[in-house]
């Protein structure tokens, strides 16, 4: 099937570029010869020995370069050729950017692809994936993409085939949003995701050809580095929702060991234990709320929107522990506190999903 861009839609494309080869100006080439005639490059500050190469390209007239004198991130290149496009007197004249490597891996077929669809769907993130499961991949990276791809689904509820595909669709109604996003390197596009499931926009995957040149030994990803600031992104609000768990336990502990010391009244122990265990987990729970609202999910909504649905959450927790814990115990005899744990920790990895979504969410 041929892909043709009607001659009175407008797309810009938006390049960023470290230190590339004379294929860049093959591949522009290429673009402009298929009705691609608006392209920003970014110089996100490449070495001297590449200047001749970015001057073939200022020159030609469909080319506009933007230049880092330094190199500051793949996101920056990007959120530099975003501002610039966003700034344009005839902005509105165009339906959308889209962003390609500049390593030659995106075929412009597959360009074509991304700015059919993004022209149909003008407010939602479209992406180019890839299929990691085709032989010409290199091992690491269809690891690497599987595992993020799990770790997406698990603690966000979205399935993404292809998490670090350079190839996107962004609409105009997108791009002002999309500037403000967190990360200069390749966490930015990470984040991007994160922010388009936390607003609820719309993800749209394009499958394109899978392109790997020279095992990808061109790219400037930089695997402990830049994998540590993608997954640090991608796991930063589980792990404040982890620790606050852990916090909001240890106070629940220790105000239970303080009420069991302090009621001093004529009571059975089985009272003081009950009360103690009551109040102790009124005050952690508090906390717990607090600190989930405040640093693990950083909602900006009210208390009132919030609280109840957390405590109903609370209440619901508690009778499918209790439930759980006694069916399965009556049909397998496994020892309470071993279920207890397993049901619990079930509950924990749920509850985030939860709070997240329902109760936190933006």
């Amino acid at each position: 099937m041929l892909l043709d861009l009607d001659k009175n839609d407008k797309v810009f494309i938006l390049i960023p570029s470290l230190n590339p080869t004379n294929d860049l100006i093959k591949y522009i080439d290429e673009l402009i010869e298929n009705n691609f005639k608006n392209i920003i490059v970014v110089n996100d500050g490449s070495k001297k020995e590449c200047d001749e190469i970015f001057k073939a390209i200022e020159n030609k007239k469909e080319c506009i370069l933007l230049k880092h004198e330094t190199n500051l991130g793949k996101g920056k290149a990007l959120k530099s050729g975003l501002e610039y496009f966003k700034n344009l007197n005839n902005f509105n004249d165009f339906f959308g950017i889209i962003t390609v490597d500049s390593d030659g891996q995106h075929l412009v077929y597959d360009v074509k692809k991304v700015a059919e669809k993004m022209k149909e769907n003008s407010n939602s993130l479209i992406l180019g994936t890839r299929n990691f499961l085709e032989s010409n991949v290199p091992p690491k990276s269809s690891f690497g993409n599987k595992v993020t791809s799990s770790v997406f689904k698990i603690l966000y509820g979205t399935k993404i085939s292809d998490t670090q595909t350079g190839l996107r669709g962004i609409p105009n109604s997108l791009i002002e949003e999309f500037m403000h996003i967190s990360g200069n390197r390749f966490e930015y596009e990470t984040n991007m995701l994160i922010e388009c499931i936390l607003n609820k926009i719309e993800i749209i995957e394009v499958p394109i050809t899978t392109v790997y040149i020279d095992n990808n030994s061109g790219t400037s990803f930089r695997p402990i580095h830049d994998s540590i600031s993608i997954y640090w992104k991608i796991l930063n609000s589980f792990i404040k929702y982890s620790a606050v768990s852990i916090i909001s336990c240890i106070i629940d502990i220790l105000l239970f060991q303080i009420f069991l010391m302090s009621l001093k009244f004529e009571l059975s122990s089985t009272t003081i234990i009950t009360i103690s265990t009551v109040l102790a987990r009124i005050i952690s729970s508090l906390i717990n709320y607090i600190l989930n609202k405040k640093v693990s999910f950083k909602s900006k909504k009210n208390v009132k929107n919030t609280i109840i649905k957390y405590y109903v959450l609370c209440l619901i927790n508690m009778i499918v522990s209790a439930s759980l814990v006694s069916l399965i115990y009556y049909f397998t005899g496994i020892k309470e506190v071993i279920i207890k744990i397993i049901v619990d920790t079930i509950i924990f990895f749920t509850n985030y999903r939860v709070q997240r979504v329902f109760i936190f969410n933006k």
